[in-house]
């Protein structure tokens, strides 16, 4: 790997397992600081552990603007900065539109959108800070671009809502040399892809050219290129890595 991040702190959101361990690692090899962010401690200290001394495990509910101020001050006072914001965490219910109640749409809004809402803001500081260094990297989803095929309606929405934040942070930020991007990933194969019944694996896979699931690897890749000095040029993008589910 290279050493393209030597120097610079990322805060990952859902970096416990899945999607967001990848990037953490990805990021940390990379020589990057990484604070990993997650509610679930116990998986989050195993998943610190695994990247090593460059990794900080930091519990925190993304939802709470209390829990994500501490979080980055504790980042702050480790690293001494921050120049790398990854919006991550995020929850799936498969609930039939009919079927979802109003607590279970708040709670999907609350995580999904909100928590990014409430990381950037409590970020941007640190991030304008670090100027020209400066990366906000939001992972959405192709379900957010095209209605979705078997995630529930309020998933689809808050998604949705987070390209659209990526869009409005990436004109708000471009005078202080922060980008502001986002990354689509199609489904991909995690914990959470893998406790869904066969038939809705099957349904979603039937769609993907490419015929499979995205390896939380490959969606990695992409977030470190938006976050790299290769990427300087880069702001408001949307980067599909969907196998071709959506065609633009």
């Amino acid at each position: 790997m290279t050493d393209e991040l030597t120097g610079r702190t990322a805060f990952v959101t859902g970096a416990a397992r899945g999607i967001g361990l990848a990037i953490a690692t990805a990021l940390a090899r990379r020589g990057a600081g990484v604070a990993m962010v997650d509610i679930d401690l116990t998986a989050l200290a195993r998943a610190a552990q695994s990247i090593g001394d460059r990794a900080l495990a930091v519990e925190a509910d993304v939802s709470r603007a209390g829990d994500v101020g501490r979080a980055i001050e504790l980042t702050t006072e480790r690293f001494g900065g921050l120049d790398i914001l990854v919006n991550n965490a995020g929850i799936c219910p498969l609930s039939d539109f009919a079927d979802i109640t109003e607590a279970e749409w708040d709670r999907v809004l609350a995580i999904n959108l909100k928590g990014a809402f409430l990381c950037c803001q409590a970020a941007l500081p640190h991030l304008r800070k670090s100027g020209r260094r400066g990366r906000i990297v939001n992972v959405a989803s192709v379900a957010g671009q095209m209605g979705g095929v078997s995630v529930g309606a309020h998933y689809v929405a808050s998604k949705a809502g987070l390209i659209g934040l990526t869009k409005s942070l990436a004109r708000l930020l471009a005078a202080d040399g922060v980008t502001v991007n986002c990354v689509a990933p199609g489904a991909t194969a995690t914990d959470l892809t893998a406790d869904w019944p066969e038939t809705t694996q099957a349904q979603v896979k039937a769609h993907i050219p490419l015929g499979r699931f995205a390896r939380a690897e490959e969606i990695a890749e992409a977030v470190c290129f938006l976050v790299s000095d290769r990427a300087a040029f880069v702001t408001g993008a949307t980067l599909d890595v969907n196998g071709g589910l959506y065609l633009r």
